[in-house]
């Protein structure tokens, strides 16, 4: 390894970068290591480490499939979800109808 007093900004700016990743997943995976001894530990004396914790595993929602597409753009979709696209508002102040856009 080189001298850092003898590194351009960019270098140095890159290996800050390098380090901050490094610093990242050397963290995440101590976690992870740490989260499956203890789910080890709780299930060698018969629990979930969820049930001695008193928490619930977390489920994600799936991602929703389309159910509008913009008439000009099919490959634009809306699942109906969140926030209405801006195609989808000015369909419908242009007379369309819900129903008129449906996948």
């Amino acid at each position: 390894m080189e001298n850092i007093n003898s590194m351009s900004l960019k270098e140095l700016k890159d290996l800050q970068s390098q380090v901050a990743k490094a610093i990242a997943t050397f963290e995440d995976r101590k976690k992870k290591e740490a989260l499956a001894e203890l789910h080890e530990f709780a299930r060698a004396k018969g629990f979930d480490l969820e049930e001695l914790t008193g928490t619930s595993v977390v489920r994600r929602r799936a991602p929703a499939s389309p159910k509008y597409a913009n008439p000009a753009n099919k490959a634009d979709t809306w699942s109906g979800r969140g926030r209405k696209p801006r195609w989808f508002i000015e369909a419908l102040a242009n007379g369309m109808q819900p129903e008129d856009m449906g996948v």
